[in-house]
Protein backbone atom coordinates (compact mmCIF):
# COMPACT_ATOMS: atom_id res chain seq x y z
CA UNK A 1 0.00 0.00 0.00
CA UNK A 2 1.33 3.43 -0.98
CA UNK A 3 2.21 5.79 1.83
CA UNK A 4 -0.06 8.76 2.51
CA UNK A 5 1.63 12.08 1.80
CA UNK A 6 0.92 15.60 0.67
CA UNK A 7 0.91 16.13 -3.10
CA UNK A 8 4.40 16.97 -4.40
CA UNK A 9 5.23 20.66 -4.55
CA UNK A 10 6.17 22.43 -7.78
CA UNK A 11 9.08 24.78 -7.21
CA UNK A 12 9.78 27.98 -9.13
CA UNK A 13 13.03 29.76 -9.89
CA UNK A 14 11.76 32.82 -7.99
CA UNK A 15 11.06 31.88 -4.36
CA UNK A 16 7.75 32.77 -2.69
CA UNK A 17 6.21 34.85 -5.52
CA UNK A 18 7.22 32.79 -8.56
CA UNK A 19 3.74 31.30 -9.07
CA UNK A 20 2.15 34.75 -8.75
CA UNK A 21 4.29 36.01 -11.62
CA UNK A 22 3.48 32.85 -13.58
CA UNK A 23 -0.26 33.42 -13.19
CA UNK A 24 0.08 37.06 -14.17
CA UNK A 25 1.93 36.05 -17.33
CA UNK A 26 0.06 32.91 -18.46
CA UNK A 27 -3.28 33.51 -16.69
CA UNK A 28 -5.79 30.68 -17.32
CA UNK A 29 -3.12 28.58 -19.06
CA UNK A 30 -0.70 28.66 -16.14
CA UNK A 31 -1.76 25.51 -14.30
CA UNK A 32 -2.00 23.53 -17.55
CA UNK A 33 1.51 24.67 -18.53
CA UNK A 34 2.76 23.96 -15.01
CA UNK A 35 1.28 20.50 -15.06
CA UNK A 36 3.03 19.68 -18.34
CA UNK A 37 6.41 20.89 -17.06
CA UNK A 38 5.87 19.09 -13.75
CA UNK A 39 4.85 15.90 -15.53
CA UNK A 40 7.97 15.93 -17.69
CA UNK A 41 10.24 16.54 -14.70
CA UNK A 42 8.39 13.95 -12.64
CA UNK A 43 8.72 11.28 -15.33
CA UNK A 44 12.45 11.98 -15.58
CA UNK A 45 12.72 11.56 -11.82
CA UNK A 46 10.71 8.33 -11.84
CA UNK A 47 13.04 6.89 -14.43
CA UNK A 48 15.98 7.11 -12.04
CA UNK A 49 14.33 6.64 -8.62
CA UNK A 50 12.96 3.21 -7.77
CA UNK A 51 9.95 2.55 -5.59
CA UNK A 52 7.92 5.59 -6.74
CA UNK A 53 4.35 5.20 -7.98
CA UNK A 54 4.59 6.22 -11.65
CA UNK A 55 0.85 5.86 -12.31
CA UNK A 56 -0.26 8.53 -9.83
CA UNK A 57 2.82 10.73 -9.83
CA UNK A 58 1.25 13.74 -11.48
CA UNK A 59 -2.49 13.47 -10.81
CA UNK A 60 -2.24 16.21 -8.17
CA UNK A 61 0.43 18.70 -7.15
CA UNK A 62 0.97 21.54 -4.70
CA UNK A 63 1.44 25.20 -5.57
CA UNK A 64 2.64 27.38 -2.71
CA UNK A 65 1.32 30.93 -3.04
CA UNK A 66 2.09 33.81 -0.64
CA UNK A 67 0.05 33.01 2.46
CA UNK A 68 -1.88 30.17 0.80
CA UNK A 69 -1.23 26.54 -0.08
CA UNK A 70 -3.06 25.35 -3.18
CA UNK A 71 -3.57 21.81 -4.51
CA UNK A 72 -4.15 21.39 -8.26
CA UNK A 73 -6.06 18.26 -9.33
CA UNK A 74 -5.07 16.98 -12.77
CA UNK A 75 -6.96 13.71 -13.30
CA UNK A 76 -10.67 12.78 -13.70
CA UNK A 77 -10.24 9.87 -11.31
CA UNK A 78 -9.12 12.14 -8.52
CA UNK A 79 -11.84 14.67 -9.33
CA UNK A 80 -14.34 11.88 -8.74
CA UNK A 81 -12.71 11.24 -5.37
CA UNK A 82 -12.95 14.94 -4.47
CA UNK A 83 -16.69 14.95 -5.18
CA UNK A 84 -17.14 12.33 -2.46
CA UNK A 85 -16.09 14.86 0.21
CA UNK A 86 -18.50 17.84 -0.16
CA UNK A 87 -18.31 18.71 3.54
CA UNK A 88 -14.56 18.60 4.15
CA UNK A 89 -13.73 19.86 0.65
CA UNK A 90 -16.33 22.61 0.60
CA UNK A 91 -17.43 25.17 -1.98
CA UNK A 92 -19.50 27.59 0.12
CA UNK A 93 -16.53 29.05 2.05
CA UNK A 94 -14.97 29.96 -1.30
CA UNK A 95 -18.21 31.60 -2.43
CA UNK A 96 -18.42 33.52 0.84
CA UNK A 97 -14.96 35.02 0.25
CA UNK A 98 -15.86 35.83 -3.34
CA UNK A 99 -19.04 37.63 -2.28
CA UNK A 100 -17.18 39.62 0.36
CA UNK A 101 -14.54 40.86 -2.05
CA UNK A 102 -16.55 41.26 -5.23
CA UNK A 103 -19.98 42.45 -4.11
CA UNK A 104 -18.98 45.04 -1.53
CA UNK A 105 -21.57 44.08 1.09
CA UNK A 106 -21.58 45.30 4.70
CA UNK A 107 -19.86 43.56 7.61
CA UNK A 108 -23.28 42.59 8.99
CA UNK A 109 -24.24 40.84 5.76
CA UNK A 110 -20.84 39.17 5.53
CA UNK A 111 -21.35 37.81 9.07
CA UNK A 112 -24.70 36.33 8.00
CA UNK A 113 -23.01 34.63 5.07
CA UNK A 114 -20.11 33.39 7.19
CA UNK A 115 -22.58 31.91 9.68
CA UNK A 116 -24.25 29.92 6.92
CA UNK A 117 -21.03 28.09 6.06
CA UNK A 118 -20.42 27.11 9.67
CA UNK A 119 -23.89 25.62 10.22
CA UNK A 120 -24.31 21.88 10.50
CA UNK A 121 -26.54 20.57 7.71
CA UNK A 122 -28.11 22.53 4.89
CA UNK A 123 -28.89 25.65 6.88
CA UNK A 124 -28.16 29.34 6.52
CA UNK A 125 -28.42 31.94 3.79
CA UNK A 126 -26.08 30.52 1.15
CA UNK A 127 -27.62 27.06 1.47
CA UNK A 128 -31.11 28.50 1.07
CA UNK A 129 -30.15 30.77 -1.82
CA UNK A 130 -28.64 27.79 -3.65
CA UNK A 131 -31.78 25.75 -3.02
CA UNK A 132 -33.86 28.66 -4.34
CA UNK A 133 -31.76 28.61 -7.53
CA UNK A 134 -31.84 24.87 -8.17
CA UNK A 135 -35.61 24.39 -8.30
CA UNK A 136 -36.48 27.02 -10.96
CA UNK A 137 -33.49 26.11 -13.13
CA UNK A 138 -34.12 22.38 -13.41
CA UNK A 139 -36.16 21.15 -16.40
CA UNK A 140 -39.85 21.81 -15.84
CA UNK A 141 -42.58 24.43 -15.97
CA UNK A 142 -40.63 27.12 -14.11
CA UNK A 143 -37.61 26.84 -16.40
CA UNK A 144 -39.92 26.78 -19.43
CA UNK A 145 -41.43 30.06 -18.24
CA UNK A 146 -38.00 31.72 -18.17
CA UNK A 147 -37.08 30.13 -21.50
CA UNK A 148 -40.22 31.55 -23.11
CA UNK A 149 -39.26 35.11 -22.21
CA UNK A 150 -35.63 34.58 -23.17
CA UNK A 151 -36.44 33.03 -26.54
CA UNK A 152 -38.90 35.78 -27.44
CA UNK A 153 -36.25 38.39 -26.67
CA UNK A 154 -33.70 36.49 -28.77
CA UNK A 155 -36.29 36.36 -31.55
CA UNK A 156 -36.85 40.11 -31.38
CA UNK A 157 -33.11 40.85 -31.55
CA UNK A 158 -32.51 38.49 -34.47
CA UNK A 159 -35.54 39.71 -36.37
CA UNK A 160 -34.31 43.30 -36.26
CA UNK A 161 -30.68 42.44 -37.02
CA UNK A 162 -30.88 43.12 -40.77
CA UNK A 163 -32.85 46.35 -41.35
CA UNK A 164 -36.11 46.09 -43.33
CA UNK A 165 -35.49 46.45 -47.04
CA UNK A 166 -31.80 45.57 -46.71
CA UNK A 167 -30.08 42.28 -47.47
CA UNK A 168 -27.11 42.65 -45.12
CA UNK A 169 -25.69 44.58 -42.18
CA UNK A 170 -22.22 45.09 -40.70
CA UNK A 171 -21.83 44.54 -36.96
CA UNK A 172 -19.21 44.04 -34.27
CA UNK A 173 -20.03 40.43 -33.47
CA UNK A 174 -19.07 40.29 -29.78
CA UNK A 175 -20.73 43.62 -29.01
CA UNK A 176 -23.97 42.63 -30.74
CA UNK A 177 -24.07 39.22 -29.05
CA UNK A 178 -23.31 40.72 -25.62
CA UNK A 179 -26.27 43.11 -25.86
CA UNK A 180 -28.58 40.40 -27.21
CA UNK A 181 -27.65 37.96 -24.42
CA UNK A 182 -27.78 40.63 -21.70
CA UNK A 183 -31.30 41.77 -22.57
CA UNK A 184 -32.72 38.31 -23.31
CA UNK A 185 -31.31 36.82 -20.10
CA UNK A 186 -32.07 39.63 -17.68
CA UNK A 187 -35.60 40.20 -19.02
CA UNK A 188 -36.31 36.52 -18.37
CA UNK A 189 -34.93 36.74 -14.82
CA UNK A 190 -35.99 40.20 -13.60
CA UNK A 191 -39.22 40.82 -15.50
CA UNK A 192 -40.73 44.05 -16.90
CA UNK A 193 -38.81 46.34 -14.50
CA UNK A 194 -35.47 44.73 -15.35
CA UNK A 195 -32.75 47.29 -14.42
CA UNK A 196 -30.63 46.21 -17.41
CA UNK A 197 -33.15 47.74 -19.80
CA UNK A 198 -31.36 51.00 -19.06
CA UNK A 199 -28.31 50.92 -21.37
CA UNK A 200 -26.27 52.88 -18.81
CA UNK A 201 -26.87 50.11 -16.25
CA UNK A 202 -25.95 47.44 -18.80
CA UNK A 203 -22.73 49.26 -19.69
CA UNK A 204 -21.89 49.81 -16.01
CA UNK A 205 -22.29 46.08 -15.31
CA UNK A 206 -19.78 45.17 -18.02
CA UNK A 207 -17.36 47.78 -16.68
CA UNK A 208 -17.71 46.12 -13.29
CA UNK A 209 -17.09 42.70 -14.87
CA UNK A 210 -13.84 43.89 -16.46
CA UNK A 211 -12.54 44.76 -12.97
CA UNK A 212 -13.55 41.57 -11.17
CA UNK A 213 -10.08 40.04 -11.12
CA UNK A 214 -8.67 43.08 -9.29
CA UNK A 215 -11.51 42.85 -6.77
CA UNK A 216 -10.92 39.13 -6.23
CA UNK A 217 -7.19 39.65 -5.68
CA UNK A 218 -8.02 42.32 -3.09
CA UNK A 219 -4.76 44.25 -3.52
CA UNK A 220 -5.59 47.95 -3.06
CA UNK A 221 -8.93 47.60 -4.89
CA UNK A 222 -9.80 51.26 -4.28
CA UNK A 223 -6.91 52.02 -6.66
CA UNK A 224 -6.65 48.95 -8.92
CA UNK A 225 -10.44 48.51 -9.38
CA UNK A 226 -11.62 52.10 -8.95
CA UNK A 227 -13.73 52.12 -12.12
CA UNK A 228 -15.19 48.73 -11.30
CA UNK A 229 -16.23 49.80 -7.81
CA UNK A 230 -17.95 52.91 -9.20
CA UNK A 231 -19.74 50.83 -11.84
CA UNK A 232 -20.82 48.26 -9.24
CA UNK A 233 -22.29 51.06 -7.09
CA UNK A 234 -24.32 52.32 -10.04
CA UNK A 235 -25.81 48.92 -10.82
CA UNK A 236 -26.40 48.25 -7.10
CA UNK A 237 -28.41 51.45 -6.75
CA UNK A 238 -30.62 50.38 -9.64
CA UNK A 239 -31.23 47.00 -7.99
CA UNK A 240 -31.86 48.65 -4.65
CA UNK A 241 -34.69 50.64 -6.21
CA UNK A 242 -35.90 47.51 -8.01
CA UNK A 243 -36.38 45.62 -4.75
CA UNK A 244 -37.73 48.61 -2.82
CA UNK A 245 -40.44 48.95 -5.47
CA UNK A 246 -41.25 45.22 -5.12
CA UNK A 247 -40.51 44.90 -8.84
CA UNK A 248 -39.08 41.45 -8.21
CA UNK A 249 -42.64 40.17 -7.64
CA UNK A 250 -43.16 40.55 -11.41
CA UNK A 251 -39.93 38.72 -12.17
CA UNK A 252 -39.12 35.03 -12.36
CA UNK A 253 -39.56 32.51 -9.56
CA UNK A 254 -35.75 32.46 -9.43
CA UNK A 255 -35.39 36.10 -8.33
CA UNK A 256 -38.45 35.90 -6.05
CA UNK A 257 -37.26 32.83 -4.12
CA UNK A 258 -33.68 34.07 -3.80
CA UNK A 259 -34.92 37.34 -2.32
CA UNK A 260 -37.16 35.46 0.13
CA UNK A 261 -34.13 33.49 1.33
CA UNK A 262 -32.17 36.71 1.86
CA UNK A 263 -34.98 38.41 3.82
CA UNK A 264 -35.53 35.29 5.93
CA UNK A 265 -31.89 35.41 6.99
CA UNK A 266 -31.92 39.11 7.86
CA UNK A 267 -30.15 40.56 4.82
CA UNK A 268 -31.20 44.15 4.05
CA UNK A 269 -32.16 45.42 0.61
CA UNK A 270 -29.04 47.62 0.69
CA UNK A 271 -26.91 44.46 0.95
CA UNK A 272 -29.00 42.21 -1.25
CA UNK A 273 -28.77 44.67 -4.17
CA UNK A 274 -24.96 44.33 -4.58
CA UNK A 275 -25.25 40.58 -3.99
CA UNK A 276 -27.68 40.45 -6.93
CA UNK A 277 -25.15 42.34 -9.03
CA UNK A 278 -22.64 39.61 -8.23
CA UNK A 279 -25.22 36.93 -9.06
CA UNK A 280 -25.66 38.47 -12.50
CA UNK A 281 -22.07 37.44 -13.24
CA UNK A 282 -23.14 33.79 -13.21
CA UNK A 283 -26.04 34.25 -15.63
CA UNK A 284 -24.38 36.65 -18.07
CA UNK A 285 -20.61 36.49 -18.28
CA UNK A 286 -20.03 33.14 -20.00
CA UNK A 287 -22.95 32.92 -22.43
CA UNK A 288 -21.74 35.64 -24.82
CA UNK A 289 -18.27 34.14 -25.45
CA UNK A 290 -19.80 30.66 -25.80
CA UNK A 291 -22.19 31.87 -28.52
CA UNK A 292 -19.33 33.79 -30.15
CA UNK A 293 -17.09 30.70 -30.36
CA UNK A 294 -19.99 28.57 -31.58
CA UNK A 295 -20.63 31.00 -34.44
CA UNK A 296 -16.94 31.59 -35.18
CA UNK A 297 -15.94 27.92 -35.26
CA UNK A 298 -18.96 26.85 -37.33
CA UNK A 299 -18.83 29.61 -39.94
CA UNK A 300 -15.06 29.26 -40.34
CA UNK A 301 -15.55 25.60 -41.41
CA UNK A 302 -17.65 25.43 -44.60
CA UNK A 303 -18.17 21.65 -44.39
CA UNK A 304 -19.28 21.77 -40.76
CA UNK A 305 -21.64 24.66 -41.58
CA UNK A 306 -23.17 22.70 -44.48
CA UNK A 307 -23.55 19.52 -42.39
CA UNK A 308 -25.20 21.41 -39.55
CA UNK A 309 -27.61 23.14 -41.91
CA UNK A 310 -28.60 19.76 -43.36
CA UNK A 311 -29.12 18.27 -39.89
CA UNK A 312 -31.11 21.21 -38.54
CA UNK A 313 -33.23 21.43 -41.70
CA UNK A 314 -34.29 17.80 -41.14
CA UNK A 315 -36.16 18.81 -37.96
CA UNK A 316 -37.42 22.16 -39.25
CA UNK A 317 -41.09 22.42 -40.12
CA UNK A 318 -42.45 24.77 -42.78
CA UNK A 319 -45.97 26.16 -42.88
CA UNK A 320 -47.43 28.03 -45.85
CA UNK A 321 -50.97 28.62 -44.55
CA UNK A 322 -50.35 32.34 -43.99
CA UNK A 323 -47.10 32.90 -45.83
CA UNK A 324 -43.90 30.96 -45.22
CA UNK A 325 -43.15 30.22 -41.55
CA UNK A 326 -40.10 28.09 -40.70
CA UNK A 327 -40.27 26.63 -37.18
CA UNK A 328 -37.62 25.08 -34.96
CA UNK A 329 -38.36 23.33 -31.68
CA UNK A 330 -35.59 23.86 -29.12
CA UNK A 331 -36.18 20.54 -27.35
CA UNK A 332 -36.09 18.68 -30.67
CA UNK A 333 -32.84 20.41 -31.61
CA UNK A 334 -31.26 19.05 -28.42
CA UNK A 335 -32.67 15.54 -28.88
CA UNK A 336 -32.47 14.96 -32.63
CA UNK A 337 -29.44 16.99 -33.78
CA UNK A 338 -26.41 15.05 -32.51
CA UNK A 339 -23.87 17.02 -34.56
CA UNK A 340 -25.24 20.30 -33.19
CA UNK A 341 -25.01 18.96 -29.63
CA UNK A 342 -21.52 17.58 -30.23
CA UNK A 343 -20.39 20.90 -31.70
CA UNK A 344 -21.69 22.74 -28.64
CA UNK A 345 -19.91 20.39 -26.24
CA UNK A 346 -16.67 20.60 -28.21
CA UNK A 347 -16.85 24.41 -28.16
CA UNK A 348 -17.03 24.17 -24.36
CA UNK A 349 -14.16 21.67 -24.15
CA UNK A 350 -11.98 23.64 -26.57
CA UNK A 351 -12.56 27.10 -25.05
CA UNK A 352 -13.37 26.37 -21.39
CA UNK A 353 -11.14 27.81 -18.66
CA UNK A 354 -13.46 27.11 -15.74
CA UNK A 355 -11.98 26.03 -12.42
CA UNK A 356 -13.90 24.35 -9.61
CA UNK A 357 -12.51 25.61 -6.31
CA UNK A 358 -12.90 24.10 -2.84
CA UNK A 359 -11.59 24.92 0.62
CA UNK A 360 -10.14 22.13 2.76
CA UNK A 361 -12.14 22.36 6.01
CA UNK A 362 -10.17 19.62 7.81
CA UNK A 363 -7.30 17.29 7.01
CA UNK A 364 -8.61 14.93 4.31
CA UNK A 365 -7.13 11.87 2.60
CA UNK A 366 -7.96 11.25 -1.07
CA UNK A 367 -7.87 7.73 -2.52
CA UNK A 368 -5.82 6.49 0.46
CA UNK A 369 -2.86 8.34 -1.07
CA UNK A 370 -2.95 12.11 -0.79
CA UNK A 371 -3.14 14.17 2.38
CA UNK A 372 -4.83 17.56 1.97
CA UNK A 373 -4.13 19.93 4.85
CA UNK A 374 -6.81 22.02 6.56
CA UNK A 375 -7.23 25.64 5.32
CA UNK A 376 -5.64 24.87 1.96
CA UNK A 377 -7.38 25.59 -1.35
CA UNK A 378 -8.15 22.87 -3.89
CA UNK A 379 -8.55 23.69 -7.58
CA UNK A 380 -9.78 21.50 -10.43
CA UNK A 381 -9.00 23.53 -13.59
CA UNK A 382 -10.93 22.37 -16.65
CA UNK A 383 -8.07 23.58 -18.85
CA UNK A 384 -5.82 20.83 -17.50
CA UNK A 385 -8.34 18.05 -18.02
CA UNK A 386 -9.54 19.33 -21.40
CA UNK A 387 -6.01 19.52 -22.84
CA UNK A 388 -4.76 16.12 -21.67
CA UNK A 389 -3.80 14.00 -24.67
CA UNK A 390 -4.17 10.70 -22.81
CA UNK A 391 -7.86 11.54 -22.23
CA UNK A 392 -8.92 13.07 -25.56
CA UNK A 393 -6.43 11.73 -28.09
CA UNK A 394 -3.74 13.09 -30.39
CA UNK A 395 -5.96 15.90 -31.67
CA UNK A 396 -6.62 17.33 -28.20
CA UNK A 397 -5.39 20.79 -29.24
CA UNK A 398 -7.68 20.91 -32.25
CA UNK A 399 -11.38 21.76 -32.55
CA UNK A 400 -13.20 18.57 -33.58
CA UNK A 401 -16.95 19.14 -33.84
CA UNK A 402 -17.61 15.38 -34.05
CA UNK A 403 -15.72 14.48 -30.89
CA UNK A 404 -18.87 13.94 -28.80
CA UNK A 405 -20.84 11.90 -31.33
CA UNK A 406 -21.68 8.42 -30.04
CA UNK A 407 -20.07 6.78 -33.05
CA UNK A 408 -16.86 8.81 -32.74
CA UNK A 409 -13.88 6.71 -31.67
CA UNK A 410 -10.90 8.72 -30.38
CA UNK A 411 -7.47 7.60 -31.54
CA UNK A 412 -5.20 5.73 -29.13
CA UNK A 413 -7.36 6.44 -26.05
CA UNK A 414 -10.46 5.05 -24.36
CA UNK A 415 -13.76 6.92 -24.37
CA UNK A 416 -13.37 9.75 -21.82
CA UNK A 417 -15.26 9.39 -18.55
CA UNK A 418 -18.03 11.91 -17.70
CA UNK A 419 -15.68 13.47 -15.12
CA UNK A 420 -13.37 14.52 -17.96
CA UNK A 421 -15.87 17.09 -19.26
CA UNK A 422 -15.64 19.98 -16.80
CA UNK A 423 -17.25 22.94 -18.59
CA UNK A 424 -20.19 22.99 -16.15
CA UNK A 425 -18.25 21.77 -13.12
CA UNK A 426 -19.55 18.66 -11.40
CA UNK A 427 -20.83 17.05 -8.23
CA UNK A 428 -22.44 19.41 -5.71
CA UNK A 429 -21.19 22.42 -7.71
CA UNK A 430 -22.63 21.36 -11.07
CA UNK A 431 -23.83 24.60 -12.68
CA UNK A 432 -27.58 24.92 -11.97
CA UNK A 433 -28.05 27.26 -14.94
CA UNK A 434 -26.62 24.86 -17.55
CA UNK A 435 -30.04 24.00 -19.04
CA UNK A 436 -31.01 27.66 -19.45
CA UNK A 437 -27.60 28.56 -20.89
CA UNK A 438 -27.67 25.64 -23.33
CA UNK A 439 -31.08 26.67 -24.61
CA UNK A 440 -29.95 30.27 -25.08
CA UNK A 441 -26.72 29.38 -26.88
CA UNK A 442 -28.43 26.90 -29.20
CA UNK A 443 -31.29 29.30 -29.94
CA UNK A 444 -28.98 32.12 -31.02
CA UNK A 445 -26.42 29.94 -32.82
CA UNK A 446 -29.05 27.89 -34.68
CA UNK A 447 -30.80 30.95 -36.05
CA UNK A 448 -27.51 32.41 -37.27
CA UNK A 449 -26.65 29.08 -38.91
CA UNK A 450 -29.99 28.70 -40.67
CA UNK A 451 -30.93 32.27 -41.46
CA UNK A 452 -27.71 34.11 -42.25
CA UNK A 453 -24.36 33.99 -44.01
CA UNK A 454 -21.54 35.68 -42.10
CA UNK A 455 -18.31 37.01 -43.59
CA UNK A 456 -15.52 38.77 -41.66
CA UNK A 457 -14.65 42.15 -43.16
CA UNK A 458 -10.99 41.11 -43.25
CA UNK A 459 -11.95 38.32 -45.67
CA UNK A 460 -10.85 35.42 -43.48
CA UNK A 461 -11.66 33.87 -40.12
CA UNK A 462 -8.52 34.41 -38.02
CA UNK A 463 -8.65 32.86 -34.55
CA UNK A 464 -8.54 35.78 -32.11
CA UNK A 465 -6.12 35.89 -29.21
CA UNK A 466 -7.56 35.44 -25.73
CA UNK A 467 -4.81 36.74 -23.44
CA UNK A 468 -7.05 39.26 -21.67
CA UNK A 469 -9.55 36.62 -20.55
CA UNK A 470 -10.62 37.37 -17.00
CA UNK A 471 -9.43 34.68 -14.57
CA UNK A 472 -12.93 34.54 -13.08
CA UNK A 473 -14.38 33.62 -16.51
CA UNK A 474 -15.30 30.07 -17.45
CA UNK A 475 -14.92 30.61 -21.22
CA UNK A 476 -12.09 32.30 -23.12
CA UNK A 477 -12.94 35.83 -24.20
CA UNK A 478 -11.56 37.21 -27.49
CA UNK A 479 -9.17 40.13 -26.98
CA UNK A 480 -10.66 42.07 -29.88
CA UNK A 481 -14.07 42.21 -31.47
CA UNK A 482 -14.57 40.95 -35.02
CA UNK A 483 -16.37 43.07 -37.59
CA UNK A 484 -18.53 40.94 -39.85
CA UNK A 485 -21.11 41.32 -42.59
CA UNK A 486 -24.30 39.42 -41.83
CA UNK A 487 -26.35 38.66 -44.97
CA UNK A 488 -29.73 37.03 -45.44
CA UNK A 489 -29.08 33.49 -46.64
CA UNK A 490 -29.94 32.92 -50.28
CA UNK A 491 -33.20 31.03 -50.68
CA UNK A 492 -34.29 31.98 -47.17
CA UNK A 493 -34.88 35.72 -47.61
CA UNK A 494 -38.67 35.44 -47.55
CA UNK A 495 -40.94 34.33 -44.75
CA UNK A 496 -40.86 34.33 -40.98
CA UNK A 497 -39.02 32.21 -38.45
CA UNK A 498 -40.42 30.74 -35.24
CA UNK A 499 -39.16 28.94 -32.15
CA UNK A 500 -41.16 26.40 -30.18
CA UNK A 501 -40.76 24.48 -26.93
CA UNK A 502 -41.81 20.85 -26.99
CA UNK A 503 -44.95 20.14 -24.94
CA UNK A 504 -45.61 23.88 -24.84
CA UNK A 505 -48.60 25.52 -26.50
CA UNK A 506 -46.51 28.56 -27.29
CA UNK A 507 -44.71 29.17 -30.57
CA UNK A 508 -42.44 32.18 -30.66
CA UNK A 509 -42.71 34.16 -33.89
CA UNK A 510 -39.49 35.88 -34.84
CA UNK A 511 -41.20 39.11 -35.76
CA UNK A 512 -43.65 39.74 -32.89
CA UNK A 513 -41.92 41.81 -30.23
CA UNK A 514 -44.84 42.33 -27.89
CA UNK A 515 -46.29 38.81 -27.83
CA UNK A 516 -47.48 37.79 -24.37
CA UNK A 517 -45.44 35.17 -22.54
Amino acid sequence: MASIQEPPSVKTTIPYVGHVFGIMQSKFNYFAELRQVFRTLREDLLNIVSGMDHKNAYEIFTVNMPGQKMYIVASPKLIHAVEKHPKTLAYLPVEAKFVGRVCGISTAAQNIIEKSINEEGDLGMLHEVHAAMRAPLKPGAELDSMNRVMIQNVATSLNSLVPAGESSVRIKLVDWLRHCVTIATTNSVYGPSNPFRDREIEDAFWEFERNIFSLVMGVLPSITARKGIAARAKVSKAFEQYFKNDSHTEGSILVIEKYKAAVKNGVSIEDWAPYEVGSAIAVLVNTTPTVFWMIFLVFSDSKLLADLRTEIESVMTISTDNGIVRSLDITQLKQDCPLLSSTFQEVLRYRSVAATVRQVMEDTVLNDSWLLKKDSILQMPSRIIHTTESIWGDDVDEFNARRFLKEYVPKNVKQPSPAAFRAFGGGTTLCPGRHFATTEVLAIATMFIMRYDITPLTGEWSLPTVESTNMTSAIMTPDNDIEVEVSLRKGYEEGEWAFGLKDSEKVFAMDVEGEEN
